[in-house]
C-alpha cells in the first residue's frame, strides 16, 4: 500500500491555506464575508493554521435556510473560514483518493462537474435498448413515459438507464 508522509504538514502549511482561500473566494469576491475575511487575511490564515496545528480548530455551526427555486429545499451553508479549511483539505487529500474513484464519479472533481455528468448520462441513455428498440432522450412534455415494449411502457427513461 502506498503511504503519503507529511499530509498534516501539507494541510496546515500557510501556502496551502492561502491557495484554499483563493479557491473559496472564487466567484464570491464581492460578498461581505469574503471582504471581511480578506481585510485581515494574514491574521485569519495564521489563526486557522494555529488552530489546525494545535488541534483546537472547531467548525462554526452550519447556517440553514430555505430556497424556493423552483422547488422548496433546505440548504446548509458552512461559514467562510470553514470553507477555506474544506478547500485546504481537498488540496491535500484529493490526489490521494483521485485514483480510487470510479470514472463516472463527477462530484467535486477537477475536469468533471455537472455539465460533464449530463453529457456522460446522455451517452449511456442513447445506448439503452429493450426489444431492439432504442430509447432517445426527449423533453418530458413531449413523451414523459416512452413506450419501450416492456410492461406496457411502465419504465421511465431514467429507470431504463439505471437497469442497463
Amino acid at each position: 500500500m502506498k503511504t503519503y508522509p507529511d499530509l498534516f504538514a501539507q494541510l496546515t502549511s500557510y501556502e496551502n491555506l492561502e491557495l484554499a482561500f483563493r479557491k473559496a473566494r472564487k466567484r464570491k469576491t464581492l460578498k461581505g464575508y469574503v471582504i471581511e475575511f480578506e481585510a485581515d487575511l494574514k491574521e485569519n490564515l495564521a489563526k486557522l493554521q494555529f488552530e489546525l496545528q494545535t488541534f483546537t480548530y472547531r467548525p462554526n455551526p452550519i447556517k440553514t435556510f430555505i430556497v424556493r427555486d423552483p422547488k422548496t429545499r433546505k440548504i446548509g451553508a458552512s461559514d467562510f473560514r470553514d470553507r477555506v479549511i474544506h478547500h485546504a483539505l481537498c488540496n491535500v487529500i484529493g490526489r490521494v483518493f483521485e485514483n480510487s474513484f470510479i470514472f463516472d464519479s463527477f462530484a467535486n472533481r477537477k475536469g468533471k462537474g455537472t455539465h460533464n455528468a449530463i453529457i456522460r448520462f446522455e451517452k449511456f441513455l442513447r445506448q439503452v435498448s429493450f426489444s431492439g428498440q432504442k430509447v432517445s432522450p426527449k423533453p418530458e412534455t413531449e413523451n414523459p413515459q416512452p413506450q419501450t415494449g416492456g410492461a406496457n411502457g411502465f419504465w421511465t427513461t431514467m429507470q431504463l438507464w439505471v437497469m442497463h
